[in-house]
């Protein structure tokens, strides 16, 4: 309770921004800023005004959120198990790390839009180019945090292992992992802002729905209420996501933060 009275007590700016907004965003006179009311109205009629017995969730919600949201938990999740198997593998072998890391500098720094064409023409108009570009994307971090923890695991318990005969899997689940486990979260973390990034931008291309194909027609259409109220849901997804992760984290590594607590 004393953490969610906590969190409350930290959005207060966010009602004196919307108050502010409300009252100047008329005296500016231009569409391209509508006030949060009419923002709100908007997003009550494309996704809040269906039916009782569908929730009140109208048809829009299933043509263009949820493809969204399944291409965005889909391409994390590949790339998340990808990258942590990867990270595992490479961490704890310096000879493959070696032959592997000048693909992994190389790979890293090309920037993920630029390949939409090659995906295009790889897997075509469809579901597939949109996951190849979230997972290309937003492996990196998850990558490269594992790596980089499954490196530095304390020797002296590598060696307590290996002398309680431990195998290696047992090893790997008990040792390897959880000191891995840190550096792991904060990679799905902020691969998760990514995918979030790089879903919106696969679905200007090639695609017939999704959030990023709404906010495209919007914006062609000059529905800028529309155009708004995507960005706000954009928002809202990223907040709501990125705080059931911190959740697991906390619950995951609890051990973790307890150590880190200062002592009295």
């Amino acid at each position: 309770m004393r953490r969610f009275a906590y969190g409350l007590g930290r959005l207060w700016l966010v009602p004196v921004v919307l108050v502010i907004w409300q009252f100047t965003a008329p005296l500016m006179e231009s569409p391209y800023f509508p006030t949060p009311a009419r923002i709100a109205t908007r997003m009550y009629e494309l996704w809040l005004s269906g039916p009782p017995s569908h929730l009140f969730l109208t048809e829009e919600v299933g043509i263009d959120v949820v493809p969204s949201l399944i291409r965005l938990l889909g391409g994390w999740l590949g790339a998340s198990l990808i990258g942590i198997i990867l990270g595992i593998a490479l961490g704890r072998s310096a000879r493959l790390s070696g032959y592997v890391d000048p693909l992994l500098q190389f790979g890293r720094a090309i920037p993920p839009p630029t390949l939409l064409p090659v995906f295009l023409v790889l897997f075509k108009i469809g579901d597939g180019m949109q996951l190849a570009t979230i997972v290309f994307g937003i492996i990196w971090p998850v990558l490269l945090n594992t790596i980089d923890g499954a490196r530095y695991v304390d020797r002296l318990h590598l060696e307590t292992a290996r002398v309680f005969m431990l195998t290696w899997r047992q090893r790997l689940f008990r040792i390897i992992l959880p000191e891995a486990a840190p550096k792991i979260f904060a990679g799905l973390r902020l691969s998760l802002s990514l995918a979030l990034i790089l879903m919106v931008v696969s679905e200007f291309i090639g695609s017939t729905n999704g959030i990023g194909y709404h906010l495209m027609n919007a914006q062609g259409d000059f529905d800028f209420p529309g155009l708004w109220a995507d960005v706000v849901l954009l928002g809202l997804l990223g907040v709501a996501l990125n705080g059931s992760l911190i959740t697991v984290e906390r619950h995951t590594l609890g051990w973790y933060h307890r150590q880190r607590q200062p002592t009295s």
